[in-house]
């Protein structure tokens, strides 16, 4: 009787709920089963599905194969027509207990080969909440799932529902279990983090969740936020980064374009001045503030002009850690759909330059350290991170969990040296 194993496409979110699928599976008593799940961010993530889809099969001939998350649920007939998978899950059956007591049953017969029912109906985050996972020194939790706002290039709110929260006391009693447990750091992680507390009573803003788990949690050395939507952002929040040593001081944000116009076709709520203002601000109360950022290249109707104004918005707002995506036309969504679509060589290339700022920025942000003392987070023995999430890399072994106090003595390309 093997255990059942997993295979993980896509977003932090995507790795912890494969955590809890664990969990569930074991107490189902699955086994002898692959569990693929997925992401469907863009076509090419659909695609590279489908790939791990048939080299699993190929691996694992004789083990029932099962397939879940954001790319079934948005496209449940696209795998349940492939010959080499036996189950098609979604996103809210996946989180249910019963549905892997049904799997351990051998159940799988004609009509429950496809469980996938309407995500929109969902108006609850899933009561199977996990303590944490990652490395034994930093632990992440799922606060809120889901997403309200359809910006025009993403498929997410058809896989994942509308915006739902885990209500701020379920939290605390997990980040209390997790420092009890020993971890140093805690990440606070959903789809949509900023929109925290909107479908709660008094609809709390993600401020007050910061502020009462630094509150309720005195012995929690580290919190950390995840990725952000900056003109969300609340006035506690601020208040917290202002004068909360124990939230650290690096932020990413969801900004995805630095031009007004292609910020509007994208129907995204923010222009690249609020961007620039909230990142100058949130420097103003607190110096060592560095930032991450989603960027995408090469957006439907993006001129060269409208290009340049992205690639000048990594010096303006001093974005330190880019994510960068080449747009992908996903089919169902409203940027599919606009005539002027980029030339796929271009997109290619200004997606390079932004990479190109971006190493040049991480280049100055190392530079920028040569000296400082950091207290550091091992994550192994010989890597750590610092409160601003630079990776630290240490000759002689530390002990893996610990913040340790240490110099940075130089840089590589890519991380410090203590």
């Amino acid at each position: 009787m093997s255990a059942p194993k997993f295979t993980t496409l896509g977003c932090r979110l995507n790795a912890y709920e494969t955590e809890a699928m664990k969990e569930l599976s074991q107490q189902a008593g699955l086994s002898n089963a692959v569990v693929v799940n997925t992401c469907a961010v863009t076509a090419e993530a659909v695609r590279k599905a489908r790939q791990e889809i048939r080299k699993l099969r190929r691996e694992n001939p004789d083990a029932r194969l099962i397939v879940t998350g954001c790319a079934a649920q948005t496209e449940p007939e696209t795998f349940s027509a492939m010959t080499e998978v036996d189950a098609v899950i979604g996103n809210t059956e996946k989180m249910q207990p019963d549905t892997w007591k049904g799997m351990a049953a051998d159940f799988i017969g004609e009509t429950e080969a496809v469980q996938v029912d309407d995500i929109m109906s969902v108006t609850e985050t899933a009561g199977h909440l996990i303590d944490g996972f990652g490395t034994r020194s930093r632990a992440y939790v799922q606060v809120q799932n889901g997403c309200d706002h359809r910006c025009t290039f993403c498929i997410i709110p058809y896989g994942r529902g509308n915006s739902r929260s885990v209500p701020a006391g379920v939290v605390v009693d997990q980040i209390k279990r997790l420092v009890d447990k020993g971890y140093n750091e805690v990440v606070l992680t959903g789809v949509d983090l900023t929109s925290w507390g909107a479908d709660l009573p008094a609809q709390p803003k993600l401020g007050d969740l910061v502020m009462r788990i630094l509150r309720l949690v005195p012995d929690l050395p580290r919190l950390r936020i995840s990725s952000i939507d900056s003109i969300e952002v609340d006035d506690n929040l601020m208040q917290a980064i202002a004068t909360e040593p124990r939230l650290m001081p690096h932020l990413h944000l969801s900004l995805q374009h630095g031009d007004d116009l292609i910020l509007k076709r994208m129907k995204r709520r923010h222009l690249r001045d609020d961007a620039i203002r909230f990142t100058e601000e949130a420097r103003k109360l607190r110096p060592e503030m560095t930032f991450g950022a989603d960027i995408i290249a090469g957006f439907p109707t993006e001129s060269e002009t409208h290009f340049e104004n992205s690639l000048k918005l990594v010096a303006e707002c001093d974005l330190t850690w880019l994510h960068v995506f080449p747009y992908s036309k996903r089919e169902g969504t409203p940027a599919a759909r606009i005539p002027q679509q980029i030339n796929g060589q271009t997109i290619k290339d200004r997606a390079a330059r932004l990479r190109k700022a971006g190493e040049a920025q991480v280049a100055k942000h190392l530079a920028a350290q040569i000296g400082k003392t950091h207290h550091i987070l091992m994550e192994n023995p010989h890597m750590g991170r610092t409160e601003q999430f630079t990776e630290v890399a240490f000759a002689s072994p530390q002990h893996e969990g610990q913040i340790v106090t240490a110099k940075v003595l130089g840089s590589t390309k890519t991380q410090l040296i203590a």
